[in-house]
């Protein structure tokens, strides 16, 4: 069992070596900006990487405070499903709602996830960060193809 410090230590040594693994990653390594998060160019749209006892996920999270224009984005995206699920072999897991658990926020949440992965188990951290890798850069690629339909749907 870990203290409180030790998991806090832990988490900050495990987003260290993902930093470090992205910079010599063959597809990452000259890339100035590694990955887009929350500077997507429409609001209250992020993505995120989640990772803690049992999984590991790529998300793209739907934030408005606004519960109309959170659905009306997620409704879109599903209009996309295809668009957005292309070249995840197991489709993408399409999630209207969520509470966050650091915020207690209610969002709207497309994502994949690697099933029996430990963020405990350092072993399996390659196994983590290679996920991470190819499927943020598949999620995001997919996103910027229609992100601009989205802002001009957003604006009515």
């Amino acid at each position: 069992m870990y203290s409180k410090e030790e998991l806090r230590q832990l988490n900050i040594l495990f987003w260290e070596k993902f930093g470090q693994f992205c910079s010599v990653h063959p597809e990452l390594r000259h890339k100035t900006r590694k990955w887009m998060l929350h500077r997507t160019k429409v609001k209250d749209v992020a993505f995120r990487f989640e990772v803690n006892r049992e999984n590991a996920k790529v998300i793209l999270e739907l934030g408005s405070r606004n519960e109309g224009l959170r659905l009306k984005a997620y409704e879109f995206l599903e209009r996309y499903k295809v668009v957005m699920e292309e070249g995840f072999k197991l489709g993408l897991n399409w999630e209207f709602f969520h509470e966050r658990e650091d915020s207690h926020k209610a969002v709207c949440r497309i994502y994949t996830q690697l099933n029996n992965v430990d963020l405990h188990r350092q072993n399996q951290w390659p196994d983590i960060f290679n996920f991470f890798i190819e499927n943020m850069s598949r999620l995001e690629n997919n996103f910027l193809s229609i992100r601009d339909l989205l802002q001009e749907e957003l604006k009515h």
